[in-house]
Parts: C-alpha cells; structure tokens; sequence
C-alpha cells in the first residue's frame, strides 16, 4: 500500500499537471493582447477544479489534516515549477528563474492553491 505522504505528493502533481496544461494551453488560444495576464487569469481559475480533484482523490483513501496537504500541495507545485515549468518553458521564452519566482503572481497562485485545497479538505473531511 502507498503512504499517504506519498499518495498526497502524486496528488499535488496530478494538479500541477492540469493546472500546466491549462496555463500552457492558453497560449495558443488569444484572447486577450496581453498573454501573460491571459495565462495568469486562466491558471488561476484552472487551479479551482484541478485542486478539487487532486484533493477529492486524496481523500478517497488517505488522511491527512487539510492545512498540511494544502502545504504539500504548494511546495510539491513550486518544485516542479523550479525543476519543469522554469527550464522547460520560461527560460526559452527569454524568462528567468527570477523573473518568474519574483512576480508578485506566482505568490498569489501559490496562496490561492493552498487555500482551495484547505477549504476543499475541510469540506470533504467534514462531509465524512
């Protein structure tokens, strides 16, 4: 059987994965002229049902208080994004790994993550 420390981490990547997705896939569909603001705004609402369903699942078969996993979450998220996102699609967009560890967004999602998977945690476990 799978810890539930490692099940939450498969979790947190599990919604890294859809929250990329989303954020990479809105590039190429324009919108609006500014594209960083267009991806921001797109992650930040990809984040709502990607973080329901990695914690859906965690819940499903592991325990875990909702304040941790929301941490989990948010440090399992900003490693791939150092180890991933950064290199992979930042950097050969003429990016750095301050420029995009230094925008006051990436907090913002970072909060917003920790703070869906709490509410989402607590309304599951308490649904119980």
């Amino acid at each position: 059987m799978i810890s539930k420390n490692l099940f939450s981490i498969v979790c947190a990547i599990l919604t890294w994965i859809i929250g990329v997705s989303f954020y990479l896939l809105s590039y190429f569909i324009p919108v609006l002229e500014d594209t960083v603001l267009q991806t921001n705004i797109v992650l930040i609402l990809a984040i709502i049902p990607s973080s329901y369903l990695g914690t859906f699942l965690f819940y499903k078969k592991g325990d875990i208080k909702p304040s941790t996993l929301g941490l989990i979450f948010v440090v399992v998220a900003a490693i791939l994004d150092a180890l991933v996102t950064v290199p992979m699609f930042i950097i050969p967009d003429g990016g750095s790994y301050s420029s995009f560890f230094g925008d006051f967004m990436f907090y913002i999602i970072a909060v917003e993550l920790y703070f869906m998977v709490f509410y989402f945690g607590r309304h599951i476990t308490k649904a119980n």
